[in-house]
């Protein structure tokens, strides 16, 4: 299958340009799976594990191969893609740090066992014949969601594979699909409204309205995923709701949201 090779260069304020042997057309399957994401998964999975000639850590590196062996052997049994990249992180801080400091401030650093494997985790992939792609400023989501409209454009499809709930808002039946191999488990628009309420469009702002505490951001106080969909429900989107505030009857409700 083709493979998507990352250029070095930026197309403005977002992802790396993309060439392939063949560019992405209408018909194509794109498939892009979250690295870090992986890489996290095997580390906090695995017991600790160390090269004997240098004691290097290789624990997370072992677990991220598996899983990703185990991906493309169970490609030969689905639909085959035509274009396939693992997407990393690449730093901690990202634009959205500019914006508000405290975006995952409230989270440790990177386990010092587990540094010295990011590098090795890319080599790796490469291994596999696979591209993997990074940029500086930006999370994976990013340049997931940036790659995945762009193929969208020419008329591709996209298969996201990773567990991250932030990717949901991406779905889009017939388009995009997500794919958490960790339940083995394909999500469309009917599971994005069973876990959010709301459907893909309107997930950021379920999460606006109720926060996110894994990634250290604040929500109105006292509004949940719940009762977020709920008022999405009643006036349709967050703007709507803000400026029709007053007119909810729930007064510690409504107080929070014209605060």
């Amino acid at each position: 299958m083709p493979l998507l090779r990352p250029q070095v260069r930026a197309e403005g304020r977002g992802a790396p340009a993309l060439s392939t042997s063949r560019p992405l057309k209408k018909g194509d399957h794109l498939y892009l799976v979250d690295g870090s994401g992986y890489l996290f998964r095997a580390y906090h999975a695995l017991p600790p594990l160390t090269r004997k000639s240098d004691g290097l850590p290789v624990g997370a590196i072992s677990g991220y191969c598996n899983m990703l062996w185990k991906l493309l052997e169970d490609m030969k049994g689905w639909e085959q893609p035509t274009h396939l990249a693992v997407v990393f992180d690449k730093s901690e801080v990202t634009f959205r740090n500019d914006i508000y400091p405290q975006y995952k401030a409230h989270r440790p650093p990177a386990p010092e066992d587990l540094i010295p494997q990011f590098p090795l985790v890319r080599e790796a992939t490469r291994a596999f014949g696979v591209a993997c792609v990074e940029e500086g400023g930006f999370e994976a989501d990013d340049l997931i969601a940036t790659y995945t409209r762009q193929a969208k454009e020419v008329g591709a499809r996209v298969t996201i594979v990773s567990s991250d709930k932030d990717l949901m808002q991406l779905v889009e039946d017939g388009t995009v699909q997500l794919l958490d191999t960790m339940k083995n488990k394909r999500i469309g628009t009917a599971e994005v409204i069973e876990r959010f309420g709301v459907p893909p469009s309107k997930v950021v702002e379920v999460q606006a309205l109720a926060g996110d505490s894994v990634d250290n951001v604040p929500g109105v106080p006292g509004i949940g995923v719940k009762t977020a969909a709920e008022l999405l429900g009643i006036y349709g989107d967050l703007e709507t709701l803000l400026q029709r505030a007053g007119e909810i009857k729930q007064p510690k409700r409504r107080e929070k949201l014209i605060e």
